[in-house]
């Protein structure tokens, strides 16, 4: 660790240098602010002890510059003539501490630990922070993705309510997290709340906390997701799973900003942002008395529609570069690459599972296949063994299995050979009339293969 220390008494540099290099610390001093500027921008030390009276220069005019030029460097101020002004000013400006002269050499150098410890949390969260950003950023280039990016960019400076709909797997959760982090709010906690995920028994004490004695097994008490997100964003996921009960105390909280702890009558104010997310028809729902329509009201601010993959093609790849270089990196194996016409055929899929499928179909990839060129016969074989586990175990008319064989074998011929009907016969051993009326009995159109 570089330590610079900034004073125009040279008794008090050597002091503090003699000191600081026994705690193993690299230091170096200047007398004056232009010397020290100069050797700040040079050497970027990891901390700074700089004197409030500098000869010829206001050290807090020094820190100030300092801030400007990299915000990050921790400051220790030291001062034999400021009050209680001058060090609520410094640390406004952004220093660390604020030390009065005469020096108390042990102090110096629990402070000095504390701002270096202090830095190296920092460090931590900013690395932590940025992997979490990574982990929930947006992937893609299409024009619908384009268009789902400004819109969270516009919705996510103001509070309002937000609900997002879509399939299962299409990034409702990306999208919740992308409207935090461009908000007010994305230095605080953006937390999660799953009530398909949870007995409907536990909901309430998950989501709104408890105190110790309130049921069985509460030895103690715990707060709830709400109250964890105080001043941050909660997001509800499948809030059309959500029992009446809770949805009607979630309400209560979106109206009065209030709500109480499991066996608790103490009323605990909140300030958080609700978004919510499903797959579920709340229209119908609210048709069926299964949601409640004032909350269904509430919530439906802003509508955000996550359209499922195979309405924007084009991304997929994006997707594939994006999780193979994932991939890659985890698995510590080279990147893969994937021909263009394997490109082309994943783009031809339905993706019922959407961008999750995808993540997961690359991810078996890396594991299963070996070479580092990924064709169609690497696909076709992994899609062959997906009938082996799924097809094969299905019960049903032998007729039916028998045609639904034929439609799924002569679909991913086809598709091997880029709907070349002549080839196609060519390599099954068939005439191609044979294979025309059969593709006409199986009502498998060529075009769409094409």
């Amino acid at each position: 660790m570089r330590i610079l220390i900034v004073d125009d008494e040279m008794n008090i540099c050597l002091t503090l240098k003699n000191i600081l290099e026994d705690e193993n610390y690299l230091v170096d001093y200047s007398l004056n602010a232009t010397e020290a500027m100069t050797r700040f921008k040079e050497e970027q030390p990891d901390l700074i002890l700089l004197d409030v009276r500098l000869d010829g220069r206001n050290g807090l005019d020094l820190l100030e510059e300092i801030m400007e030029f990299k915000p990050d460097t921790s400051v220790i101020m030291i001062s034999g003539h400021s009050g209680i002004r001058e060090a609520v000013k410094a640390i406004k400006l952004g220093a660390f501490d604020f030390l009065e002269k005469p020096l108390s050499l042990s102090k110096v150098k629990i402070s000095v630990k504390n701002a270096i410890s202090f830095k190296n949390l920092r460090k931590d969260y900013d690395r932590l922070k940025t992997d979490i950003d990574e982990h929930y950023r947006i992937i893609g280039k299409s024009k619908y993705t384009e268009e789902l990016k400004a819109l969270i960019a516009q919705v996510a400076p103001s509070d309002s309510k937000v609900l997002i709909r879509g399939e299962s797997g299409t990034g409702k959760e990306l999208i919740a997290y992308g409207i935090h982090n461009l908000s007010t709010r994305k230095d605080n906690p953006f937390i999660k709340f799953n009530s398909a995920a949870i007995p409907n028994e536990l909901v309430e004490s998950e989501l709104f906390g408890f105190e110790k004695g309130a049921f069985t097994g509460a030895v103690t008490g715990k707060n709830g997701k709400i109250e964890q997100a105080d001043s941050g964003t909660l997001f509800l996921d499948e809030i059309g799973d959500m029992n009446l009960n809770a949805q009607a105390k979630i309400l209560r909280v979106i109206q009065e900003g209030e709500f109480e702890r499991v066996g608790s009558n103490k009323t605990i104010k909140i300030n958080t942002r609700i978004i919510a997310a499903t797959h579920k028809d709340l229209e119908k729902l609210v048709e069926e008395n299964d949601f409640r329509e004032d909350l269904y009201y509430r919530l439906n601010v802003i509508p955000v529609q996550a359209e499922p993959l195979r309405k924007h093609p084009e991304d997929i790849p994006v997707l594939i570069d994006h999780f193979s270089t994932l991939f890659s990196n985890e698995l510590k194996i080279p990147p893969k690459n994937f021909t263009p016409r394997v490109m082309q055929e994943l783009q031809s899929w339905k993706f019922k599972g959407n961008v999750r499928e995808l993540k997961n179909i690359v991810e078996r990839i890396y594991i299963l296949i070996k070479s580092e060129e990924i064709n169609l016969e690497n696909i076709a074989s992994l899609f062959t063994a997906d009938i082996k586990t799924d097809f094969w175990n299905e019960t049903m008319l032998f007729k039916d299995k028998k045609r639904q064989f034929e439609k799924k074998y002569l679909e991913t011929q086809l598709k091997i050979n880029q709907g070349n009907l002549t080839k196609t016969a060519e390599v099954l051993g068939l005439q191609i009339s044979n294979l025309s009326r059969k593709l006409k009995e199986l009502e498998i159109d060529i075009q769409e293969i094409k």
